[in-house]
């Protein structure tokens, strides 16, 4: 089966309507990530850039019809990929092997598992996928990159590139998985009697500040897109800059393009206090998901951040179904208020031969100690009682 090959160096340089078209038959797995319009808001925005992602968008093509395509970036460094490479990096560097840039099929600065490679219903993805593959590998070797990297690929994914050469990575993040609850109460029912009782508490915490916390979403998000975009960013903004380690990846513009041009998939929770906007989450969602993307505050009150951020959305997921609440890189403290360790997935192939085989003999090391640790972990977690089982 013939492709047409094309290298796009802006999303915005296919049409909305055929990008999406890839990701129409299923997209909740595919996830609003790699929708048209949000990597549009990274690149217009200016973020995608800052950041160090240089798009290379792979997309295939037949009888001038997009049939497939892999959001893809030339990055120099692992800032705002979530890839946890350095090591490999300054292993690499040390050696005098060529690591970086590298090219990645990923979404900018967005640790959240989904689709990396869509193709078309019909399609024999399979062959697409291949064929995607095969370009990077061409693109990576024509501009001389230190090699490919599939970021937060759905299990599959990364079960079909390792059959055509990319080496997997498995790594966790701590994820809330809806096992049947009706009822907040339900879900709070898994924990020890003392654990239910102080998150009890920290829940009811903000009200007797006399905070209110609710989510908006839908068309009303779109119609005050700019106040609600420039209050965000100085929210955010304000609580990313007291952080040490602290790193703005988005701003003002990213926020106004996704509340504008996609508001059915944008979940924003606020909590006002005396009728003023103290913090709020910015967040995304399919039919099935939720993704917990960005957070600010201008007042700090006690469990305010777990609540915005973890509870009241964790009800709302019970409340209209959600399957999956991905609560984001990192954070331990999930691990006691309800999130479990998940599987999430990278695949890696270096040009350089000595690099390539020494990755690959470090993951196929890695690779049966972290499934017997998150085996463990499941097992063992212990502030959940098992019998109702794990999501």
């Amino acid at each position: 089966m013939s492709f047409d090959l094309r290298i796009l160096e802006a999303v915005a340089d296919v049409p909305a309507a055929a990008w999406d078209a890839l990701r129409a038959h299923e997209p909740a797995r595919a996830s609003p990530f790699v929708r048209h319009a949000f990597l549009d808001a990274c690149e217009q925005s200016g973020c995608a850039e800052r950041a160090g992602f240089s798009p290379r968008h792979l997309t295939l093509w037949r009888d001038g019809r997009l049939v497939a395509a892999a959001p893809a970036y030339v990055k120099d460094g692992w800032e705002g990929d979530f890839s946890r490479d350095w090591e490999w990096a300054e292993a690499a560097r040390r050696a005098g092997l060529r690591f970086h840039p590298k090219l990645c099929l990923t979404v900018p600065f967005t640790p959240c598992t989904g689709r990396r490679l869509l193709v078309a219903a019909g399609e024999d993805r399979p062959a697409a996928v291949a064929a995607l593959v095969a370009g990077a590998r061409a693109l990576a070797e024509e501009e001389r990159l230190g090699g490919i990297q599939v970021l937060f690929p759905l299990p599959e994914e990364a079960e079909a590139l390792a059959g055509l050469g990319l080496a997997p990575r498995l790594d966790f993040q701590y994820h809330w998985a809806n096992v049947g609850y009706r009822t907040f109460d339900d879900f709070l029912g898994r924990f020890s009697s003392k654990r239910r009782n102080q998150l009890r508490r920290e829940r009811a915490a903000p009200a007797r500040e006399g905070i209110e916390i609710a989510t908006l979403r839908g068309a009303p998000l779109a119609g005050e897109a700019r106040a609600l975009a420039r209050d965000f960013e100085d929210l955010h903004r304000g609580t990313v800059d007291r952080m040490a380690w602290g790193m703005r990846w988005v701003d003002r513009a990213f926020f106004e393009r996704l509340l504008r041009a996609m508001p059915d998939a944008v979940e924003v929770v606020q909590a006002t206090r005396a009728g003023r906007r103290i913090a709020a989450a910015f967040n995304l969602a399919s039919e099935t998901h939720l993704y917990g993307r960005y957070w600010g505050c201008r007042e700090e009150h006690p469990f305010l951040h777990f609540n915005v951020c973890l509870y009241h959305s964790v009800d709302e997921c019970i409340r209209r179904g959600a399957r999956v609440f991905e609560g984001g890189a990192g954070g331990e403290h999930k691990l006691s208020r309800g999130f479990e360790p998940a599987e999430t997935w990278s695949s890696h192939l270096y040009l350089d031969a000595r690099l390539d085989a020494a990755v690959r003999r470090h993951l196929a090391e890695e690779l049966p100690a972290r499934r017997a640790a998150l085996s463990r972990w499941l097992a063992d977690a212990p502030v959940l009682r098992r019998a109702g089982g794990a999501g």
